[in-house]
């Protein structure tokens, strides 16, 4: 018997394509990327889409910015950064920088630069997650969480926000999740999708029990400074001593409009930075010096830009809220005191595929469908509010003739 043709004749010409090579790890080989490919295809075919889907605002990063890249770029700076937790002026920047916001004193030596958010809280799950080991982590939440935490072998254990009127969580219920295999506990603060921000008193409860049980604190705070209720959000960098197991994630992709950049940084206590340093130096080699020298600037002369850009939030969200409350059926938490994002359901719809489709279909406007970011959301779309406010209206008003 011919092998090669039995073989040729009983699976499809691309079944070598799709079947996973021997070797890989259970943890790739069923690693998948959810996104809203479907609902990007189906626009393309309606056309005349406003897309805010996605989690990214449409201002071009400003040209003052672009400019301090531009020069290093010039000045021949296109070569390795030896310090591998990045360049000297920059981590001295962020250390001034976090200092005055925190009102707590943040040396240099508790941050590492990385290329972008998600790299910074990769090198934390790295340095903290063993395979048989879990991170338990508040939901609805990004789903890159998720599968960071099952990328590096951890097991993900998502304890969801409860939600009446607003969502507010239940820290006994997320406490009792943990348990001796519990390497940390993972929050977004403000949230993404839902906006949720971590009160002083709920990072204090969270604080003292790391300190009590040795679980390490996760905190992403890429939407720190896009808080309406003060210059930032509640932070459990101002609360945290230096030897305390707490890593802060942030990333200069939302409030400096630098999503296309890819550079973030992590806070950690000055204990593990030379773990950090090494696990970069073989993770990625650190990032550009152009990149670097271009975020310095964003962070010593941005104020103004970071102010624009949470009043621009602001306001989008005050026209979203204006315009949804006033649809019948349109279930409305209340208002969130940060982050970037409506995030609503339609009463009756329980599949929020199903729903983002109806709104694409009707109004012509591309939203986030919730089930992206976990059960407690699978009802709920997300909205991207960081647009230019002609653009949000638009769509709403589309939204208001379609389901009002």
């Amino acid at each position: 018997m011919n092998l090669s043709s039995a073989r040729d004749s009983t699976y499809p010409a691309n079944f070598r394509a799709r079947t996973p090579l021997k070797g890989i790890r259970a943890q790739i080989q069923d690693l998948r990327t959810e996104n809203i490919a479907q609902l990007a295809i189906q626009a393309q075919k309606l056309g005349d889409v406003i897309p805010l889907w996605y989690g990214e605002g449409d201002m071009v990063t400003p040209a003052f910015i672009r400019d301090a890249a531009k020069a290093s770029l010039d000045a021949g700076s296109t070569f390795y950064v030896p310090n591998m937790r990045g360049l000297g002026a920059l981590n001295e920047a962020l250390s001034v920088y976090q200092t005055r916001l925190h009102r707590r004193q943040i040396s240099i030596e508790r941050t590492t630069v990385a290329p972008g958010g998600m790299q910074a809280l990769f090198l934390g799950l790295e340095m903290l997650v063993d395979v048989g080991t879990n991170v338990v982590y508040v939901e609805p939440q990004w789903p890159n969480i998720h599968n960071a935490i099952h990328l590096v072998g951890g097991e993900p254990r998502p304890v969801a926000l409860k939600f009446d009127d607003d969502w507010r969580l239940d820290l006994d219920e997320l406490f009792a999740c943990c348990d001796a295999r519990t390497r940390a506990i993972f929050l977004s603060t403000p949230s993404n999708p839902t906006g949720w921000t971590a009160s002083r008193d709920e990072l204090q409860a969270l604080l003292e029990f790391s300190r009590r049980t040795g679980i390490w604190i996760i905190s992403d705070e890429v939407y720190g400074r896009l808080y309406f209720d003060g210059e930032v959000a509640p932070s459990v960098l101002q609360i945290a001593e230096d030897d305390d197991r707490v890593l802060s994630v942030n990333s200069f992709s939302k409030a400096w409009a630098m999503t296309g950049w890819r550079i973030g940084w992590l806070s950690h206590p000055v204990g593990v930075a030379d773990q950090l340093a090494a696990m970069t130096q073989y993770m990625n080699s650190g990032t550009a010096a152009f990149v670097q020298a271009g975020a310095t600037t964003a962070l010593k002369e941005g104020e103004p830009l970071v102010a624009e850009i949470r009043n621009r939030t602001k306001t989008g969200l005050d026209l979203a809220y204006d315009a949804l409350a006033g649809i019948a059926g349109i279930v409305l938490p209340a208002k969130p005191k940060g982050g970037m994002y409506a995030f609503f359901a339609l009463e009756g719809e329980s599949d929020s595929k199903t729903a983002c489709a109806k709104v694409l279909e009707a109004a012509r406007v591309g939203l986030a469908p919730g089930y992206l970011f976990g059960d407690a959301s699978r009802a709920f779309l997300r909205m991207c509010v960081m647009r230019d406010a002609k653009e949000i209206q638009t769509a709403l008003d589309r939204m208001v003739a379609a389901l009002g």
